[in-house]
């Protein structure tokens, strides 16, 4: 628990010019690379060799990308990749002005990075979870510095994805809340304040039609195709449920149920066993070559 309550002195994002993100996976690329794209230096953090080195490639890749359809130039593309450092350790991050964690959803593997965070930073920087569900005032909780404790929750996949929702929790003082509105309009993103709810806006809305698109599923209601193209073609949805699930990541859509459902209380939120099957079986969606279709 927190006995030191240190807020940051850090008020504009002009005062912000190197952070630190937490997790090179999918989530962790794509917010280094909407960063180091607007002018920001970025120490990516991650204990796994292989994973280090292909986030490299990816968010490289990623830029070339943007260059390819005007959004960089070519210097502009060359600045973007030297901003970006890349490390195995949290003990390389003592120079940042903010930290964004974006490891699993998981509470107690978020506790302890965020933990982590608040020993090895300077006492006025700020930390941001990019968590998709968890209670931000549980996380900033294990900190001595809950007044600068923020939720940033980017859109997957964070380079095309425009929503940022920044949560409040129970502590979070104004400036910190403002800082990180400003920081997300100055990465290009649109911001949107919500208030520390299990699933914030996002996921409490998202999930349960997920879910029930699930149990469409299990109970052969129609086909995983058919499906989706109701909700395409019927709601004018750019992607199936199905279809979204499969991006997420079913493990990611699971976890995040088990959470509303624990936090809320509420049957609605309860996950289908077909998804809890599909993931012990390891059918995550495009990450691992196949959920609800095959890639």
């Amino acid at each position: 628990m927190s006995t030191r309550a240190v807020e940051s002195d850090i008020r504009s994002v002009e005062q912000v010019s190197k952070i630190t993100i937490v997790g090179a996976g999918t989530m962790g690329q794509g917010i280094a690379q909407v960063f180091v794209a607007n002018g920001f230096g970025v120490v990516l953090v991650d204990t796994n060799d292989v994973t280090r080195n292909l986030a490299r490639e990816n968010i490289r890749d990623g830029l070339h990308r943007w260059m390819s359809k005007g959004l960089l130039v070519g210097t502009e593309l060359d600045q973007a990749i030297q901003r970006l450092e890349l490390e195995e350790s949290l003990e390389a991050v003592r120079d940042v002005q903010l930290a964004i964690e974006a490891v699993n959803e998981n509470r107690d593997v978020k506790q302890a990075v965020v933990r982590e965070l608040d020993k090895v930073l300077p006492p006025d920087a700020i930390i941001c979870s990019n968590t998709s569900s968890i209670s931000i005032t549980e996380l900033a909780a294990v900190t001595e510095r809950p007044e600068s404790f923020v939720g940033m929750h980017f859109m997957n996949p964070v380079p095309v994805m425009e929503l940022v929702e920044v949560i409040r929790g129970e502590r979070t003082s104004d400036e910190a809340a403002s800082l990180v509105v400003e920081l997300s309009k100055a990465v290009g993103k649109t911001p949107v304040t919500v208030e520390d709810y299990p699933g914030f806006v996002s996921n409490r809305i998202l999930m349960p039609m997920l879910n029930e698109a699930f149990f469409c599923v299990m109970e052969n209601v129609a086909s995983k195709p058919d499906i989706d193209t109701v909700m395409k073609l019927g709601m004018r949805h750019p992607m199936g449920p199905l279809e979204l699930a499969d991006l997420i990541g079913l493990d990611v859509c699971l976890g995040i149920l088990e959470v509303l459902h624990r936090d809320l209380g509420d049957p609605r939120y309860r996950p289908c066993p077909l998804l809890r099957r599909m993931v012990a079986a390891g059918l995550l969606g495009r990450k691992s070559g196949r959920g609800f279709h095959e890639y």
